[in-house]
C-alpha cells in the first residue's frame, strides 16, 4: 500500500484554499473579542440589537452552506470560490467602514454569504487537486488550520484591536483576500461536475430549516426558550426538514444528496462533528471568559495564554492526518476525544481562583491542544472519505453545517451554564460545570467515532484502493 508523501499534496493549491478557509474561520471567533469595542462605538444601540453582529453571521453562514456546496459542485468550484472571496471581501469592507450598527450587521450578513460560498468550494478544490493517497493528510491539514484560526481569533483580535481599533478585525481580511484571489486565478484549475440545475426550491427549504434552528439556538437565551418566537422557529424547522428530505428523494438534482448518507464513515463523522463542535466551541468561549473574569487577565493576555494549544494543533495536524490514513479514523478520533476530555477534566480538578498559569492552566491547555490535533482535522477528513469527486463540495458542506450547528449550540449551552454569577466562588463553580459539560460532549463524539469500521478498510479508502475497486461505488465502500 502506497503511503502518502509530501509530493502528493499540491502545495500551491493548498496554500490558496487554506488561506481563504483561515480567513473565514478566523471571523467565527475574532469578532467576539471586538464586541466590547463595537459597543463603545455605538452607545445608542442596545446590546441586544448589537448582538446581531454575532448572530447574523452564524445564522446566515450555517443556513447557506448546504446549498452553496451543491451549487459549487454543479457550476464550478473555482468560480464559486472566487465569487465567495469577492462577496466576503465586500462584506469585510462594509463592516470596516460601517458608520452605523445596522450597516455593520448588514456587512456581517454579506460576509456570511461569502463565507458559505467559500468554504465548501475551498475543500472541494483541494480534494480534486490532491492525489487520492494524500487526501486524508491534506484535508487534516486544512482542518487543522481552520481550528487554528478559530482558536487564535481571541489573541489575534486583541492585538489588532489594541493596535488600531475594532475595524481592523475586518480590514485584516482585505489583503489576504486580494492575494488569495490573484493566486487562485494563477494556480487553481476549474473543477466542475455539471449536470442539471439543482433544486433551487429545495435549497431554499433546507436553508430555511437550518436558519430557523440556528436562530432558535442563538437567540434562545435572549428571547426565552419557551417564548412563542423560539417555539415557532423549532416548529418551522420540524416542518421544513421533512419537506426538504422528501424533495431530495424525487428531484433529479436534489438540494441534499442523500447518497452521501449511504457511507457509514461519512454519517459517523458528521454525527461526531456535531457533538465535538458543542464541546470545542463552548470550551473556547469558556476559556476566554474565565481568564478575563475570574483570573482578571486582559483580553490580550487571555488570548496569549490560550495560544499554546492552537500552536500544537498547527504542528500536529499533518502527522495526525497521516496517522489516520495509516491506522484508520476510529482509533485516532477516539484517542483525540479522550485526550481532549482529559484536558478539560484537568481544569475541573485543578483550576482555582488564584492564577497559576504554568502549573494550573498550561498542562490542561496542552492536553486539549493534543486532543484537538488528533480529532478536529481528522473529522474533516473522515467526512469526505471515499466520496467521488462530484460530491466533494456537498460532502464538505454537510460537515461544515454540522460543525456550525454544534458551535451555536455549544455557545448557547455555555452561556446558560455560566450565566451572571453572584460571586467569584460561584463563577468558578459554574466554569467547572461548563468544562465538565464540554468533556461529556467530546467523549460522546469519541464514542460515536469508535463505531468506524476496521482500520484496514478505512486506510484503503484513504489511499483510493477500495474506491477504485471494480463494481464498488466509493460511497458504498465507505459504508
Amino acid at each position: 500500500m502506497k503511503q502518502p508523501s509530501s509530493a502528493d499534496v499540491p502545495w500551491a493549491v493548498f496554500a490558496v484554499t487554506v488561506a481563504a478557509a483561515f480567513m473565514v474561520a478566523l471571523d467565527l471567533s475574532i469578532v467576539n473579542v471586538a464586541f466590547p469595542s463595537i459597543e463603545r462605538s455605538f452607545p445608542d444601540v442596545s446590546t441586544a440589537a448589537l448582538s446581531w453582529v454575532l448572530a447574523a453571521y452564524s445564522v446566515v453562514f450555517g443556513a447557506l452552506l448546504l446549498g452553496a456546496g451543491r451549487i459549487a459542485d454543479r457550476s464550478g468550484r473555482r468560480r464559486i470560490f472566487l465569487l465567495g472571496l469577492l462577496v466576503f471581501t465586500v462584506g469585510s469592507l462594509l463592516c470596516g467602514i460601517a458608520p452605523s450598527a445596522w450597516l455593520l450587521i448588514a456587512g456581517r450578513v454579506v460576509q456570511a454569504i461569502g463565507a458559505a460560498l467559500l468554504m465548501p468550494a475551498s475543500l472541494a478544490l483541494l480534494l480534486t487537486a490532491t492525489a487520492p493517497a494524500a487526501r486524508a493528510q491534506a484535508v487534516a491539514m486544512w482542518g487543522g488550520i481552520s481550528a487554528l484560526a478559530v482558536a487564535t481569533g481571541p489573541s489575534l483580535g486583541s492585538v489588532l484591536i489594541d493596535a488600531g481599533g475594532w475595524r481592523w478585525a475586518f480590514f485584516v481580511n482585505l489583503p489576504i483576500a486580494l492575494v488569495a484571489g490573484v493566486a487562485t486565478r494563477r494556480v487553481v484549475d476549474e473543477s466542475v461536475v455539471g449536470g442539471p440545475v439543482p433544486d433551487l426550491i429545495g435549497v431554499a427549504v433546507i436553508s430555511g430549516a437550518v436558519a430557523a434552528v440556528a436562530l432558535a439556538i442563538t437567540q434562545g437565551g435572549e428571547w426565552g426558550w419557551s417564548s412563542g418566537r423560539i417555539v415557532g422557529l423549532f416548529v418551522l424547522t420540524a416542518v421544513l426538514t421533512p419537506i426538504a428530505v422528501r424533495r431530495s428523494t424525487t428531484h433529479v438534482a436534489p438540494a441534499i444528496d442523500l447518497e452521501l448518507f449511504r457511507s457509514r464513515t461519512v454519517v459517523l463523522a458528521n454525527a461526531a462533528t456535531l457533538l465535538y463542535a458543542i464541546g470545542f466551541f463552548g470550551m473556547l468561549l469558556a476559556n476566554v471568559l474565565f481568564l478575563t473574569t475570574v483570573w482578571g487577565y486582559s483580553t490580550l493576555a487571555a488570548g496569549l495564554a490560550i495560544t499554546p494549544g492552537p500552536l500544537l494543533v498547527a504542528v500536529l495536524s499533518r502527522p495526525s492526518g497521516r496517522l489516520a490514513a495509516r491506522v484508520g479514523y476510529g482509533p485516532v478520533l477516539v484517542a483525540g476525544g479522550l485526550t481532549f476530555a482529559a484536558g478539560l477534566l484537568f481544569y475541573v480538578q485543578v483550576v482555582g481562583l488564584e492564577a497559576h498559569y504554568v502549573t494550573h492552566w498550561l498542562p490542561g491547555a496542552l492536553l486539549v491542544g493534543l486532543g484537538v490535533a488528533l480529532s478536529f482535522p481528522v473529522l474533516s477528513a473522515a467526512a469526505v472519505a471515499g466520496l467521488p469527486q462530484e460530491r466533494f463540495g456537498m460532502g464538505g458542506a454537510v460537515n461544515q453545517t454540522a460543525r456550525q450547528i454544534g458551535a451555536v449550540l455549544g455557545v448557547a449551552v455555555l452561556i446558560a451554564i455560566v450565566g451572571p454569577p453572584a460571586s467569584l466562588d460561584e463563577a468558578l463553580s459554574r466554569f467547572h460545570r461548563a468544562w465538565a459539560f464540554g468533556a461529556v460532549a467530546v467523549l460522546a463524539s469519541a464514542a460515536v467515532s469508535a463505531f468506524h469500521r476496521r482500520p484496514s478498510l478505512v486506510a484503503a479508502l484513504a489511499t483510493g484502493i477500495v474506491a477504485g475497486a471494480p463494481g464498488l461505488a466509493p460511497a458504498e465502500a465507505a459504508g
